[in-house]
């Protein structure tokens, strides 16, 4: 389940710094061509952990749920899937799911693909991508941006049995109807982002992690689509040496020698075991993330978990989490040690599998703290390396911010054309990640007062 928390780094990161109006030095108000966002070929980051730590991932993932309860038995689709979808969901949003189903055929290969006429014939593995209102998905589950639900055919039926032992996960030994529900009305990018996630989960684990940097089961919702590491899960998930119904013990003992077979680079020895994620620290972030709660209580549950991941001597995502939050969180009068938080995690980040992705969102935030004081170069650098990041990994909102941002720096160093060129050639992702042309000028907007207050600083 894709869940309310918010992206701490990244697209909010403008309009958390960003100061009051002023005059726009590059924005002419002429509006762009409509170009649509083109991510080009996938090229998915690796899979770059040990096989040993990844059986250990893959049976963490495939054996419990996100709330802590445990699933007993090894649960999958048999045979081909066809998947038909439910309600209209836009010729963008039918595209990426086109897109993700090619993915999910070459990469982790799955027999999947869309029903011919959009229905299923008797006996046919199912899978319902069901487009539903933002507003009717959160009067039925309020913590939920999408969400995954097996046995049931669509929307309708869903309202019908959501209190019903027949969505219950634990009880699912061998699926054969399953049910994602996507927002129609959210940003083309979100839609993509659940239809990744979701589908992922309705093929493959159910649990997210958050120790997993490389990873879409990961509840910081840091990586938008499918990673190579999720797709050698799924590659694995569906090889004929499992079955419906195994034992946690009896998939284990079938992993390693799948994991080597299917992934021959990850043969060496283990980067060290990652441990239990204890659910005091879990229920501490997801306070620390969530929208509830005064500003002082968020910040108490952010320091808590920076105290449990470090006292338990966490080197992983836990501990970059538990610091982004303590950045993020800090108090005005805070800035310094707020900035330590944020270039400690940077650098534990940078050393993780994955983890790149994390770091091109610190990027994004020290070069808004650049930008603001005219360190133009520093504001290139940052955003050069982490555009690479923020194009491959296809965030589109996180590529635009980035863009922005570097278009204020050219300018303030004098390369107005190239500024300008800069920003006509972002619009097509901003508008794909932020979901219309006015959003996307509001963010060109925010960008252009960083490099307002720049100039304002250079002029004393």
């Amino acid at each position: 389940m894709r869940g309310a928390l918010i992206a701490i780094l990244g697209a909010v990161a403008l309009a958390a710094c960003a100061p009051g109006p002023d005059v726009q030095r590059l924005d002419s108000g002429a509006v762009p061509p409509l170009r649509a966002y083109d991510p080009g070929p996938p090229r998915p980051l690796p899979p770059m952990r040990a096989n040993i730590d990844m059986v250990e991932d893959f049976l963490e993932l495939g054996f419990m749920m996100e709330s802590g309860r445990p699933i007993a038995q090894f649960s999958r689709f048999e045979g081909p899937v066809r998947v038909v979808t439910e309600g209209q969901g836009g010729a963008v949003a039918e595209r990426d799911l086109d897109r993700l189903l090619a993915r999910l055929r070459t990469e982790a290969g799955v027999d999947i693909a869309r029903a011919p006429g959009n229905t299923t014939a008797p006996g046919e593995n199912r899978i319902v991508v069901s487009f539903v209102a933002q507003r009717e998905m959160r009067l039925a589950v309020p913590a939920a941006a999408c969400f995954v639900v097996p046995n049931v055919d669509g929307w309708d039926d869903f309202i019908a049995n959501r209190r019903s032992a027949t969505i219950d996960w634990t009880r699912v030994v061998e699926r054969r109807l399953v049910t994602l529900f996507v927002p129609v009305d959210s940003t083309p990018q979100e839609v993509r982002d659940c239809l990744h996630e979701e589908l992922a989960q309705a093929l493959g684990p159910l649990n997210d992690l958050y120790r997993l940097p490389d990873s879409v089961f990961n509840d910081d919702n840091f990586q938008t689509t499918l990673t190579g590491f999720d797709m050698l899960i799924l590659r694995v998930w569906h090889a004929p040496d499992l079955r419906p119904g195994m034992s946690r013990g009896e998939v284990a003992a079938r992993l390693p020698g799948l994991f080597n077979r299917l992934n021959p680079p990850g043969r060496r020895s283990s980067d060290g075991a990652a441990g239990e994620t204890p659910r005091v620290w879990i229920a501490a972030v997801e306070s620390a993330l969530s929208g509830q709660g005064s500003a002082t209580e968020r910040r108490a549950a952010a320091a808590r978990a920076l105290a449990l991941a470090q006292e338990r001597g966490w080197r992983d995502g836990r501990l970059g989490l538990s610091l982004l939050l303590s950045a993020r969180l800090a108090a005005r009068d805070q800035g310094d040690g707020a900035l330590r938080a944020l270039l400690a995690a940077a650098e534990l980040y940078r050393a993780l599998p994955g983890g790149e992705v994390h770091g091109a969102h610190i990027d994004l935030q020290l070069a808004v703290q650049a930008l603001a004081v005219g360190q133009y170069p520093a504001v290139l650098e940052l955003t050069g390396r982490a555009l690479v990041l923020a194009r491959r990994t296809e965030n589109a909102a996180l590529e635009a911010s980035l863009a922005y941002l570097r278009a204020e720096a050219l300018a303030g160093m004098g390369q107005g054309d190239a500024a300008r060129q800069l920003q006509l050639d972002t619009d097509a992702a901003a508008r794909y990640g932020f979901g219309s042309e006015a959003a996307a000028r509001a963010r060109r907007e925010e960008a252009a007062r960083l490099g307002q207050v720049a100039l304002r600083l250079a002029q004393r």
